[in-house]
């Protein structure tokens, strides 16, 4: 075959690219087991964050049982459906369905003999989502603590949620207001206590110039905690 012919030309371009998706479908099919593995363990990672446990994600796995006594599948209306897996539950789609058929995973952890109620958290930033989770102390009134990630809010703005600082700032801030009614927590340019020191005010100082994705966090955390309330409510009544 004369391999300066325009049909060299094409069957070399085909055969090159039949090669090449093939070589990319295998190693696909090869790291699937190992990036599944991967997600499964940086979720464990990010469940333990709440409540203060920061390890590798090599670490996670052993820790994770060690610290999580339970995982529930909760209905809207308290109950928990064992039928379902907790920990399998795809936040990103599962927020999708009509409120009455969602469930809602909760994690129970004991630290130094202390209880804490994690929930998972989801909602929207500037650009795009933003989740995370929180923990509860056992009075499932006060944070024990946050973890908070984002996928393109503005760096130096909306994605300093994943910093220290400030989700350090939930720490010790209550859900319920003096008067034991639910209103979360709000991120607001409008708090008069920077520094915060007043952890009954329901509030955190805001991300300077990140007002939108303050508001998402704020919205998230109260969306979400919302549908835990009966759930608290039945088990204090127990």
């Amino acid at each position: 075959m004369n391999r300066d012919s325009n049909r060299h030309t094409y069957i070399f371009a085909g055969v090159m690219v039949i090669a090449i998706a093939f070589v990319l479908s295998f190693t696909s099919e090869s790291l699937k087991d190992l990036k599944a593995d991967n997600i499964k363990k940086e979720k464990m990672q990010n469940i333990l964050s709440a409540v203060g446990i920061n390890v590798t994600r090599d670490q996670s796995g052993d820790l994770y049982n060690q610290y999580i006594i339970d995982e529930l599948s909760l209905t809207n209306i308290g109950e928990i459906d064992t039928s379902v897996s907790a920990f399998n539950i795809n936040l990103a789609l599962e927020i999708k369905k009509d409120i009455n058929t969602q469930r809602f995973p909760l994690y129970i952890a004991n630290v130094d003999d202390n209880r804490y109620y994690i929930i998972p958290l989801r909602g929207n930033g500037l650009w795009n989502a933003i989740w995370g989770y929180i923990a509860l102390k056992g009075d499932r009134n006060t944070i024990k603590g946050v973890s908070f990630d984002h996928q393109a809010e503005t760096a130096g703005l909306g994605a300093e949620i994943t910093e220290d600082w400030f989700m350090n700032s939930f720490i010790d801030e209550k859900i319920l207001n003096n008067d034991g009614d639910f209103v979360g927590v709000g991120v607001t340019k409008t708090n008069n206590d920077p520094e915060n020191t007043d952890k009954d005010d329901n509030e955190v100082d805001a991300i300077s110039g990140a007002t939108i994705t303050g508001d998402g966090v704020s919205d998230m955390i109260k969306e979400r905690l919302e549908n835990y309330l009966q759930f608290f409510n039945n088990i204090a009544n127990e």
